[in-house]
């Protein structure tokens, strides 16, 4: 699912009861990585307010008729990464350790059934041997910028156009996600249209990467990548908890490279995903498939996700058991010009956990996590996850897809085993403190083909957003 944190969850204390004024019970928006999906207009009525010091901030009127206000924020976040034996030892650089810094301010202008979305970032990297990368460092640039107007159709229906750059998660960003991760979120240029129409949304977008680059104001559209297709999301049952993904995502890169070789890769990818909760049982189930053509040669690969999630609310630290298992398909013969390897596309950063250095792409993954709260805003996360390749005639590859481990010259699946322990705490409801611990121990498929250390990763962060 979509990564909401647990200062996420602070957002829902912001409407605190100040009781006797409030007519009736008002929660404000749960604040995520997308923040121009919050809508905060019901703080035009005096009634709905808390008094909280952030509410100024969220809306402040413009006409004195009131269809006009700006709701502004901010995210400002400082990371430390320090890892031993990166990538097994066979990093450029194994032992690294760096600061990420960066600034999310934005500015949310309403006019009528219009509106102007603005996000600058402020994004610096100190200390990345051998020199900081894409996702590490853009400086001063336009993370987001782009206006949308609703129009309305026939009943309830509304019809919102959009176009600039933004940040797009769909589903559960599996293929198409915000990056958040890492210090640079990934942005798209280009349009969408989505229309909303009583338990269905439809998403239609033709949208171009965002790629960042080493100074202030250079972030450009990519000039080899293109992501097209249609979106659409189906709600069972009144909570909206509930429901059905399906989707059709085309997608076209002149620049491909896989184990195989490099070529132009034109992919269309068909999914269908479930997701629900009854009482304390939550499930996400995804299925995709894909074909088309790369250098010249037939696509066919696919992949399959679960999750499951059992919550004892009453039960002393309330903890929380999750299992996932994903199965991603690999290529059968880099001789052969035919390609099985899944694409993932743009899928979120910090797919597997806090340390990911494998992407989905040729793997089986195992993962079983618990979360425990442990009072006064503290909560502990531990994980274990363990990887095998899919298919022995491909290799592994990072989150963005690069080739990391070729195949050749290994029969073994067994990637490795990880170890994860994260401590988290919400010190008031818009910062959080973070430390994580992480260990990855390389299977024979490593050992087989290069430096085979075990990798070590702590992580230390402190986010404050409103």
């Amino acid at each position: 699912m979509r990564r909401i944190r647990p200062a996420a969850i602070a957002a829902m204390l912001l409407a605190a009861p100040a009781a006797a004024q409030v007519a009736e019970p008002w929660q404000p928006p749960v604040l995520t990585t997308e923040r121009y999906n919050e809508d905060w207009s019901d703080l035009a009525d005096p009634a709905r307010r808390s008094g909280r010091w952030t509410e100024p901030f969220k809306y402040m009127p413009v006409d004195d008729a009131g269809r006009s206000y700006l709701t502004t924020g901010i995210e400002v976040r400082l990371r430390n990464e320090a890892y031993r034996n990166n990538l097994w030892g066979g990093a450029d650089a194994p032992d690294d350790g760096y600061l990420w810094l960066r600034a999310m301010p934005y500015a949310d202008l309403h006019v009528g059934a219009a509106r102007i979305f603005v996000q600058p970032i402020a994004a610096y990297a100190i200390g990345v041997q051998p020199s900081p990368g894409p996702v590490d460092q853009t400086r001063v640039d336009l993370l987001q910028g782009f206006a949308d107007v609703v129009l309305p159709l026939d009943g309830e229906a509304t019809l919102r156009l959009r176009a600039g750059r933004e940040l797009i998660g769909l589903g559960t960003e599996r293929l198409v996600g915000t990056r958040y991760g890492p210090n640079v979120p990934l942005a798209f240029d280009g349009g969408r249209a989505i229309l909303h129409s009583g338990r269905a949304t439809i998403n239609l977008l033709y949208v171009l990467p965002v790629e960042a680059r080493a100074d202030s104001f250079d972030d450009r559209s990519s000039p080899t990548r293109r992501l097209w297709g249609a979106y659409v999301t189906r709600t069972l049952g009144s909570a909206g908890g509930t429901g059905i993904d399906l989707y059709y995502l085309g997608y076209r890169n002149s620049r491909a490279a896989f184990d195989q070789g490099e070529g132009r890769e034109t992919r269309h990818t068909i999914g269908l995903r479930s997701f629900g909760a009854e009482g304390n049982w939550r499930w996400n189930v995804e299925g995709v498939w894909q074909f088309g053509h790369f250098a010249g040669a037939p696509i066919r690969a696919w992949t399959l996700g679960t999750e499951l999630v059992r919550s004892f609310p009453d039960t002393p630290l309330k903890p929380q058991l999750t299992l996932r298992a994903n199965i991603v398909s690999g290529d059968h013969d880099r001789d052969d010009p035919r390609l099985q390897t899944f694409n993932a596309l743009f899928p979120k950063g910090k797919y597997f956990g806090e340390l990911s250095p494998i992407g989905p792409y040729n793997i089986v993954n195992a993962h079983l996590g618990a979360g425990i709260d442990l009072g006064h805003g503290f909560g502990l996360g531990l994980a274990g996850m363990a990887f095998w390749r899919e298919s022995t005639g491909d290799g592994i590859y990072d989150i963005p897809g690069h080739l990391i481990r070729s195949g050749e010259g290994s029969d073994a699946r067994f990637v490795g085993k990880e170890a994860e322990a994260t401590l988290s705490w919400l010190a008031t409801p818009e910062l959080e403190i973070s430390a994580s611990l992480s260990f990855f121990k390389p299977g024979a498929f490593i050992r087989d083909t290069g430096p085979a250390r075990t990798i070590r990763m702590i992580g230390l962060e402190s986010n404050f957003r409103f």
